[in-house]
């Protein structure tokens, strides 16, 4: 007992030592004292290394975050790998929040989200198919009858619900639409202009939208009559989120004929014949050729008669101007020049800027 004590006390005396270093005093000079025998000396080295150590772990919970908040998607990632611990906290939702916001907010809509829902749902019917497989390939007969026990108790359910939550995490979804997986709905502006296209010019059309991470740019895939066109290496400026909900081959109810006049901005629907989807194109609201065209004599908005105009085009164009009635709107044209469908008025300087921006360097005819 009398040498179980001097030992408890010998430990407990090192550990008041290193931990009397830490808090300043001058260890070196004690350490050198005469009286201090060499293996007492190593074992109070070693307690105070020991005690310097530290993990990243140790930190508190609000420093880590401070840290994670600051990382960039890659090492986010880098640090999700080291442990279990480490993956809990940086695949959280709300640290791949602002990520998903900076990166992809401006071209993931609603529409996005219900593609990736679907996504998901995919993804996991063919992983509990994979896994089903498996297990009736291993299962003996009576590992079935407990599967099956099991599952009527509720534990697949349960199971599924986490597989989904871990699927469908913001961390996952961000990923998948960096490694270009993830093909979502997006609208183009000016339409395979690479290919020399110029009769798309200040037009938007609904694609499917995939990214490419080796050169920044993005490939469309767009509904067709016939085969599918595909687009390459369109740049992020011309791409954005659906606007409207309507799908591309159904015609947009148009809520804002009463408010058109004249210098108004807007888009309308426009298709080459019933068997092509609709395409948005950008124009602007003109004045009735009875009209001076004076603001302060103007009455274009008392009119049944809109004007609008499409100004990309040269004067005598075909394509330049058209005209439809505020009262009774609905899809007008004909095979020969295409058909136009509903409109939407812009009332967002930031849009209005997106479509200046996209001006062709000459008009068209």
């Amino acid at each position: 007992m009398g040498a179980f004590s001097n030992l408890w006390f010998c430990e407990e005396f090192l550990k008041f030592l290193a931990l009397w270093f830490r808090k300043g005093r001058n260890a070196i000079s004690f350490l050198n004292l005469p009286l201090m025998r060499s293996h007492v000396k190593s074992k109070i080295e070693n307690v105070v290394e020991k005690e310097e150590e530290i993990s990243l772990l140790d930190l508190p919970d609000l420093t880590l975050e401070c840290i994670f908040e600051r990382l960039e998607p890659n090492g986010l990632c880098n640090m999700a790998a080291v442990c279990n611990s480490l993956r809990e906290k940086c695949t959280s939702d709300h640290l791949w929040e602002k990520h998903m916001r900076q990166k992809w907010g401006a071209l993931i809509g609603s529409a996005a989200y219900r593609e990736w829902q679907c996504y998901i749902a995919s993804r996991n019917k063919d992983s509990l198919l994979e896994n089903s497989r498996k297990k009736r390939d291993l299962f003996e007969i009576s590992d079935i009858w407990q599967f099956l026990w099991n599952r009527s108790k509720g534990s697949e359910n349960n199971s599924k619900v986490r597989n989904s939550s871990a699927m469908s995490s913001i961390m996952d979804w961000y990923l998948s639409l960096e490694s270009g997986k993830f093909w979502f709905p997006a609208q183009v502006f000016n339409r395979e202009v690479q290919n020399g296209h110029v009769g798309f010019m200040l037009s938007c059309y609904d694609a499917e939208v995939s990214y490419d991470c080796s050169t920044n740019t993005f490939r469309a895939r767009y509904p067709a009559h016939g085969r599918r066109i595909i687009e390459e290496d369109i740049e992020c400026n011309r791409l954005r989120a659906p606007t409207v909900g309507t799908p591309p081959y159904v015609l947009h109810v148009s809520d804002c004929l009463n408010d058109l006049k004249p210098d108004d901005h807007f888009e309308i629907q426009w298709r080459k014949s019933k068997e092509f989807p609709y395409g948005w194109w950008y124009g602007v609201v003109g004045h009735l050729e009875s009209c001076s065209g004076s603001k302060l004599n103007c009455h274009c908005h008392a009119s049944e008669t809109v004007v609008l105009e499409f100004k990309q085009y040269t004067p005598g164009s075909r394509w330049r101007q058209t005209v439809i009635n505020r009262k009774d709107h609905r899809e007008v044209g004909n095979e020969a020049d295409g058909s136009y469908g509903g409109i939407r008025k812009l009332y967002s300087d930031r849009e209005i800027s997106l479509w200046k921006s996209l001006w062709p360097s000459s008009t068209l005819e």
